[in-house]
């Protein structure tokens, strides 16, 4: 990959903003527009703009954890949040809203967990995506067929 420092520069500073706007539109979206998914994706434009940037090896290190197990751990909130519904007698998937609120938060239930697993899914599988293509293009197409 061609290094270039102002690209360097400016993904570093925008990482963090990119990841704050897409927990916001996480945290908007089971209730407005947003939601998970385009939060996931915003979330994983950070990531593969640091992928552009530095290469797969150093989204692989900033990486809390691989994302193929991102995307393992999204589908299991996203079930669990159907499967809460089914223990209080009520049909999969059925919303389930709390008394408890938190601020910045209008209601809180089952759709914001719901949301998050998919948020977490989006992030696992573009990203796992975008470092594969990008080991690929480093490697080179007689490398990556061996392994």
């Amino acid at each position: 990959m061609a290094e270039s420092l102002f690209l360097q520069t400016v993904s570093r500073l925008v990482f963090p903003l990119l990841f704050l706007l897409s927990m916001l539109l996480l945290l908007q979206g089971y209730d407005q527009p947003g939601g998970g998914f385009v939060g996931g994706l915003l979330g994983s434009s950070a990531i593969i703009l640091q992928i552009l940037s530095f290469g797969p090896l150093y989204a692989r290190r900033i990486l809390p954890i691989q994302p193929h197990l991102l995307v393992a751990f999204g589908l299991l909130f996203a079930t669990a949040s159907g499967m809460w519904s089914m223990t209080n007698a009520e049909a999969f998937m059925t919303n389930i809203w709390f008394e408890q609120t938190i601020p910045g938060i209008k209601h809180l239930g089952t759709a914001l967990l719901l949301d998050g697993g998919v948020y977490i899914t989006v992030i696992g599988f573009t990203t796992s995506i975008a470092i594969f293509f990008a080991e690929e293009a480093e490697n080179g197409p007689e490398e990556s067929s061996e392994k």
